[in-house]
């Protein structure tokens, strides 16, 4: 009887001992090595890629944002996903895709409406855009609904009606779209792609300098 209790007393010992020590391990000093590491070496991307303006963060690099007039830069549109009132810079209250099949009904009505508003919206006086410059992404969300980058082809087919809105020459909205035009990552991943939320803050500062 004596045996069986010291026995248990002392494994109930080790037990006690290795759950100090392995919540020392993997709980502080690993913790504490992974965020020095990350803050060491990628600190931009550890802290969530913060895209700053005005002495604030207002936003991510990562993360699309859906608040913008039509002074701006338009994101690819989030139809199908849940919204809310509270956060408005960040509209969804999820994160996914719209779960719909190519020939959805809906989603194709989808497609039409949002294809004839960005015609719509994007012809000016001197400028008429036709359907079929209009590219997919213009009209249809992302798996995410958080994508924080359009193509090429559509920030060119807002050039113009951004250009009109903030009485500026065509020519540097084109220069501007052109700066902030990334290429495939690593020369050969993705595609070429425009940060909307960077490419509109250096509109705002442009607009503003201009002003």
């Amino acid at each position: 009887m004596n045996n069986s209790v010291a026995n248990i007393a002392r494994l109930t010992g080790a037990g006690l001992r290795a759950l100090l020590v392995l919540t020392l391990i993997t709980g502080v000093i690993y913790p504490l090595a992974v965020t020095g590491v990350a803050q060491a070496l990628f600190h931009h991307t550890a802290n969530g890629s913060q895209v700053r303006a005005d002495g604030g963060v207002v936003g991510s690099s990562l993360i699309g944002q859906q608040d913008y007039s039509l002074d701006y830069f338009q994101p690819r549109p989030a139809q199908g996903l849940g919204v809310n009132s509270v956060n408005t810079r960040y509209r969804l209250i999820l994160s996914g895709a719209t779960n719909r099949s190519a020939d959805n009904p809906e989603l194709i009505a989808w497609v039409k409406q949002t294809k004839a508003e960005v015609v719509k919206e994007n012809s000016t006086a001197g400028y008429q855009v036709e359907p079929s410059q209009v590219p997919a992404d213009a009209v249809t969300s992302s798996g995410s609904g958080l994508d924080p980058d359009i193509s090429p082809a559509y920030a060119d087919l807002q050039i113009h009606r951004v250009a009109e809105r903030n009485h500026l020459p065509v020519a540097r909205v084109e220069k501007l779209v052109e700066d902030h035009t990334q290429g495939r990552t690593f020369g050969f991943i993705g595609e070429p792609r425009v940060n909307v939320l960077e490419l509109n803050i250096a509109l705002r500062e442009l607009a503003q300098g201009d002003g």
